[in-house]
């Protein structure tokens, strides 16, 4: 349907804008409602439409949205301001909050918006017109092909930072639920989990919904050096200043010099009261993101390292709690949870052991939450999932959202077809190989907190890559904290006694950057490593050998110097080549052993590459030569293998520190 609802009043619209409504919008859209708006002294007028059913099916626009104009020559970022106006005078209408229409006087309203999304990637999907394109004759493809142009176009799967807004937000409504509800119940919690996973878009979540409901909180930024590089007592004060912060608030509270050691645990007691009956709010919630910056034993900073900084600010807050309960809760979050896994500190009780759940992990996405999210935003950007992909992206990304997101940005970079477009299996295992094979630094980046503080998990991640159950087993069996981890991060399952990874994408780098350390080799494994382990060192090595003799003793003599080693036949046969011709494998035919011997001779040049043990580098060349293409034919026994292993991991080591 289309065209004007009857009781829609256009009596205070100016001409041009009622000009547009009527014979443009009203020919496209259905509209429903009209009016005014005045925010900073500027007017503005707008409608609300109605979109047909063309486009709910192209851009998953269901609900009426706002069309906005625009009456000034230059678009102001604040202007975005008055949509969230407009949505708020409606709270009855549930208004589409994906996207709105911009039309204004601006003649490079186009270039204005493109320059707001760089700086917030989080806004909504502005589709813009100029007064200007707007003729006097209508074409309903021009406003269709501009929606195309915007939804299309714009990857909303490729969000880096945390998501602080409502809007792109999905599948954690159940925990921020249990977060509040424990804060409302005076508990205290924790919320820990691998890198990418959510945390802070959760703790985000946590206050959207708790100020909603009038309870105060604020989100404490470990990381920041304006908190953590204050000693513990001037941190309490920079807490109550972001509490004043970043909920508004205007109330007198103590200068810093007033937050002393010996008055600080009162002054801060003091503050908050003072807060709360300014506010009339329910407790305040004390969100502490990225805590590890401030733990014991693990912070970069050596004042919070050793432990008096943190023990005496957590003992603060803790004996405030126990007096006054419903003065505050807190929340801690991090990777690490190794703040609340201490029970001693530098032989003093830890004074949050058993204040905070050590087991509270950002849980994984279920198929139902993949589904919910990539299908919605799929259908935005004009891409519909196949029902497999759903379950293919939790079996292969282990319902980890950033990772899910990121490769879906990559299917929709790699659909260079018309849109709307449809993505099967073929498309998704393309774009997942591709993905993997440029984005192992998301990998490296999960595993940083277990590679960093808790490394025998992370080699026991290795072991199981390398299905090396055997090990994997015997440190599990050890003792259960090791797999604790593992778990609760979401890495592993356990069923019946039985491990396995969750995220198929981790274990395929681990097995990737690890494939030289599998065990149970058959020969055809041991000759596959062999051949691709000497094909990546050789090139390397006659790079560096031929510049190095190079540099000491020119072109001619390192030329005359190479031939001596290769022997009459071919010293003959490559005089007239130059010294690059004799290194380049498809023009010379120059050995390994070749290399060997003229490292061996030359060694005085070559020890700060090699190190000072001139027989063991020989002897490391020989035993990669005995392992030759021509040698094939041979039976490699797994203590040949070892001896091979051991012998080109040295040589790859001194070649990669070379290059």
């Amino acid at each position: 349907m289309k065209g004007i609802y009857q009781k829609t009043d256009f009596s205070n619209f100016p001409l041009v804008e009622k000009r547009i409504t009527e014979k443009f919008l009203a020919k496209e859209f259905l509209i429903t409602r009209s009016d005014k708006i005045e925010v900073s002294k500027s007017n503005y007028y707008f409608v609300i439409v109605k979109p047909p059913k063309i486009y709910s099916d192209l851009f998953n626009v269901v609900r009426e949205f706002v069309v906005l104009f625009s009456p000034y020559e230059e678009f102001q970022p604040r202007t975005l301001q008055v949509i969230d106006k407009i949505h708020n005078s409606f709270p009855g209408l549930r208004l589409e909050k994906i996207c709105t229409v911009i039309i204004s006087k601006c003649k490079n309203i186009e270039t204005v918006l493109r320059e707001i999304l760089h700086s917030d990637p989080e806004v909504q999907l502005l589709v813009p017109f100029s007064y200007d394109d707007f003729p006097e004759e209508f074409n309903g493809e021009f406003i269709k092909n501009k929606f195309k142009q915007y939804f299309f176009t714009r990857d909303l799967f490729s969000f880096q930072a945390e998501l602080k807004k409502e809007l792109y937000f999905f599948g954690r409504n159940e925990i921020i639920q249990k977060l509040a509800t424990k804060h409302k119940s005076n508990e205290n919690s924790g919320l820990f989990g691998l890198r990418k996973t959510g945390k802070t878009s959760i703790l985000h979540g946590v206050r959207r919904l708790l100020n909603s409901e009038g309870t105060l909180s604020v989100i404490i930024n470990c990381q920041s050096p304006e908190f953590n590089l204050k000693s513990w007592n001037f941190a309490l004060h920079y807490i109550i200043k972001e509490i004043k912060s970043q909920n508004g608030i205007i109330q007198k509270v103590r200068e810093e010099k007033l937050y002393l050691s010996s008055k600080a645990v009162e002054s801060f007691e003091s503050d908050l009261k003072k807060i709360l009956a300014k506010s009339n709010s329910n407790g305040i919630l004390l969100i502490f993101d990225e805590i590890e910056h401030i733990t014991f034993q693990v912070s970069h900073l050596e004042q919070w390292k050793r432990g008096y900084e943190f023990l005496t600010f957590w003992q603060s807050l803790r004996s405030i709690f126990q007096k006054e309960s419903n003065l505050f809760t807190f929340l801690i979050a991090g990777t690490n949870p190794k703040s609340v896994e201490f029970t001693t500190i530098n032989g003093t009780d830890n004074p949050i052991f058993e204040l905070i759940q050590r087991d509270s992990y950002v849980p994984s996405f279920s198929v139902k939450q993949i589904e919910e999210m990539v299908s919605f935003l799929g259908k935005i950007m004009g891409l519909s999932f196949d029902d497999t992909i759903f379950s293919k992206l939790k079996e292969d990304f282990g319902g980890h959202p950033f990772l899910i997101r990121q490769v879906c940005s990559h299917i929709h970079k790699q659909v260079k077809t018309e849109r709307p477009a449809r993505v099967d299996k073929i498309i998704y295992e393309a774009a997942k190989t591709q993905y993997n094979r440029d984005n192992a630094i998301y990998n490296e980046m999960i595993l940083e907190v277990l590679k960093n503080f808790y490394n025998d998990e992370y080699q026991m991640l290795e072991f199981l890559a390398l299905d090396d159950t055997k090990t994997f087993n015997e440190f599990a069996a050890i003792s259960p904290n090791y797999t604790t981890h593992l778990k609760g991060y979401g890495i592993i399952d356990e069923n019946n006694g039985s491990y396995h990874f969750k995220i198929e994408s981790v274990k395929n780098y681990l097995c990737e950057k690890k494939k030289y350390k599998k065990i149970g080799l058959t020969q055809q494994d041991k000759l596959r490593e062999i051949s691709e382990r000497r094909n990546l060192l050789e090139p390397k090595l006659r790079t560096i050998i031929r510049q190095i003799i190079f540099s000491k003793h020119g072109g001619n003599e390192a030329k005359k110097l190479v031939l001596k080693i290769m022997g009459t036949e071919r010293e003959r046969k490559y005089y007239s080549k130059t010294l690059k011709e004799i290194f380049d494998g498809d023009k010379s035919i120059i050995f390994f052993d070749d290399l060997r011997k003229v490292v061996y001779t030359e060694w005085n040049n070559f020890e700060n590459i090699f190190g000072k043990n001139k027989s063991e580098i020989d002897t490391y060349m020989i035993n990669i030569n005995k392992y030759r293409k021509d040698a094939h034919a041979k039976n490699i026994s797994d203590d040949d293998m070892a001896l091979f292993r051991v012998s080109i991991s040295k040589l790859e080591e001194y070649v990669e520190n070379y290059l």
